[in-house]
């Protein structure tokens, strides 16, 4: 022992091998080296496995909706067509259905959007107008011609009946569309009715009134949807004479369209056109159905105030598919405010029997006054008031 206190440090003690050394480190070390990496590999995996951090292989519909798969037969008959959202509808995968009646039920499913954007989602063409933009016109559906610009369906198909109808409920309950037609002929009359009426209440500019382009935008503005009266000629012409450029019997095609025009391009923002006076032209099918072909061409609407049982407009717009409708009365023959709301009662009446029904009357005073009574007590009965366009049949909707 004294010999060992006594020699230099370090000295007489037994050395280890290199191989000893070695062989710690490639199985000791090595091992909780790779013992610990796999711990926390395993950590990391639960954590972040159970939030989907991890990417998953994709599902079998988001794979067919990436790739041009063909289309697939549904357990009815029908074709199935996946297609790959993209754009404002990037959020969504896209599944669109033909179903053996001919129409396409779309189906939209979330995924993981790539960008950071706004999404949307499609759900087909609705009727009406942005209110805020209801003043102004869709130049889509606008041409120009030698009288002026002309309404026109768009390129996409879109009709004018269409973009200016007044939006309604969509219920089946009982609904009633009034039209007060005569607006621009009367300064104060316009104004008057204007403030009166309630935005349900169609109102129909007069081609030959004055100021027009005015009138129409401040109604529009307010909510109103609008037509426009076009002259046509009476049994009684020239005796009883609707104006300028009334549509005439003994005109040819070609001049009775030039002056439907002017009349047309007079305001924008219509959903359709309503005959003033006209018992005689609107009986005579040679000379009414070019006039019948170019409303419907430009998606307009037809209504009839039903003044003339000779009127062969209903059986002109259902042999070419133009929409059409009747008025079911005209609520002031009598331009005397009881008169008028007994009219209006029965209007009602017909109403609750057949579902909906059509009243037209003019903007006199009496008439404004009435109507405007009458729809602040009627709509207290379940009674929903609508746009003309709403009532009208429309072979598109059959």
């Amino acid at each position: 022992m004294g010999t060992d206190l006594n020699a230099p440090l370090g000295q007489n003690r037994k050395t280890h091998s290199s191989n000893t050394w070695k062989s710690g480190l490639t199985f000791g070390r090595l091992s909780l080296g790779i013992g610990v990496f796999a711990l926390i590999g395993i950590s990391v995996w639960t954590v972040l496995k159970p939030t989907g951090l991890i990417g998953e292989p994709k599902p079998e519909t988001q794979v067919a909706a990436e790739t041009s798969k063909p289309d697939e037969k549904t357990a009815d008959g029908g074709k199935l067509k996946q297609q790959q959202a993209s754009g404002a509808l990037s959020g969504a995968h896209v599944e669109e259905t033909l179903t053996n009646d001919g129409s396409v039920v779309t189906k939209f499913s979330p995924k993981q959007r790539d960008g950071d954007g706004p999404a949307f989602i499609q759900v087909g063409r609705t009727k009406g107008q942005d209110p805020r933009l209801a003043a102004f016109p869709n130049d889509a559906l606008l041409e120009d011609s030698p009288e002026g610009r002309l309404p026109i369906t768009g390129p996409d198909g879109l009709r004018p009946m269409d973009q200016y109808a007044r939006p309604w409920s969509g219920a089946r309950g009982i609904r009633i569309a009034l039209v007060v037609g005569g607006l621009g002929l009367s300064q104060t009359g316009t104004q008057n009715a204007l403030r009166q009426l309630s935005p349900d209440v169609t109102m129909a500019f007069a081609a030959t009134g004055n100021s027009l382009q005015r009138w129409m935008q401040e109604a529009r503005r307010t909510g109103h949807e609008i037509l426009l009266q076009v002259p046509f000629e009476p049994f009684d012409y020239p005796d009883n004479d609707p104006g300028p450029h009334t549509l005439r019997v003994g005109l040819d095609a070609k001049k009775n369209l030039s002056e439907l025009h002017y009349s047309l391009a007079q305001i924008t923002n219509y959903t359709g056109i309503m005959n003033f006076l006209g018992g005689r032209f609107l009986s005579d099918a040679d000379a009414l159905e070019p006039v019948m072909r170019d409303v419907g061409r430009r998606g307009l609407l037809f209504l009839d105030d039903a003044t003339s049982a000779q009127s062969l407009t209903g059986t002109l717009a259902d042999t070419i598919g133009v929409p059409h409708g009747f008025a079911d009365m005209v609520v002031d023959s009598q331009i005397d405010r009881t008169a008028i709301l007994k009219k209006l009662d029965e209007l009602e009446r017909i109403a609750r029997r057949n579902g909906s029904a059509i009243g037209v009357a003019s903007a006199f005073d009496e008439s404004v006054g009435a109507i405007s009574q009458w729809m602040d007590e009627a709509g207290s009965r379940g009674i929903e008031f609508v746009g003309v366009s709403a009532l009208v049949k429309d072979p598109q909707q059959q």
